[in-house]
């Protein structure tokens, strides 16, 4: 059954968040911006055209590249698993967590079945995180298979094209889980505001919104993205601002 304090902005508070989150891409493509990761895209087609020309020597730099991905993912896989293993076992024991939290003097006094579901948005989250992560390591893997066969040849045969094209799309798919992962992050500090009260949770997933759109699409590493994509796609080098 619902708390019967889970009234309409408690429930709306928790939609957004999840609903924020989901919208996050569609929001940048509707200002005309899209993701880093989907813009970059062009580079990972250039990054695996590249390993197809013969005077290729330095393969090295690539599979440590491809490492430092593949560390990057595990190493939040790990760390979300840890958390999530704490959350689990809080959960167990959530009535004594409820009586310390319930004294802090800024935390307004909320049901435990309230207060369970505020704890239980923030471990679906961090659940969500973790799948992405896993499933972000496994596509690398996928990834590091098709890289290994890619033969060395001119490139501009229809079969080099289609293994080109396909394996810079299964890199990209990773790293849009491993960024979707890494949003979530974000999206749970806004969780942990729903302890507050509703309306700071909402305030804050508003904040951890703008913050991620404005790295995405508007900040100085967003634009130096845009204009080095620009040039390539151009065949012409930028003039430096």
């Amino acid at each position: 059954m619902l708390p019967n304090d889970l009234d309409l902005p408690h429930a709306f508070a928790i939609i957004f968040l999840f609903v924020m989150w989901w919208l996050y891409g569609p929001i940048l493509r509707a200002l005309g911006r899209g993701t880093l990761n989907a813009q970059l895209h062009v580079v990972r087609m250039r990054w695996m055209r590249m390993l197809l020309q013969t005077h290729r020597d330095h393969r090295t730099f690539d599979a440590l590249m491809m490492g430092h991905i593949s560390n990057s993912m595990a190493f939040f896989g790990s760390a979300t698993l840890l958390v999530l293993a704490g959350l689990l076992g809080t959960l167990a024991n959530i009535s004594r967590l409820y009586g310390a939290v319930m004294e802090v003097k800024f935390v307004p006094i909320v049901s435990l079945e309230l207060f369970t579901v505020y704890f239980i948005t923030l471990t679906v989250i961090m659940a969500i995180c973790f799948f992405a992560f896993t499933y972000a390591l496994r596509k690398l893997s996928y990834t590091l298979a098709m890289m290994g066969g890619l033969s060395e040849a001119p490139g501009d045969d229809p079969q080099s094209k289609t293994m080109i094209f396909e394996t810079a799309t299964v890199m990209t798919e990773a790293v849009k889980s491993l960024n979707n992962g890494i949003r979530g992050f974000y999206f749970a500090v806004a969780a942990i505001f729903l302890f507050a009260g509703p309306y700071y949770c909402i305030f804050m997933t508003m904040v951890m919104s703008g913050l991620l759109l404005y790295r995405q699409g508007f900040s100085t590493t967003a634009l130096a993205i845009e204009r080095y994509v620009d040039a390539m796609n151009n065949g012409k080098s930028e003039t430096m601002p």
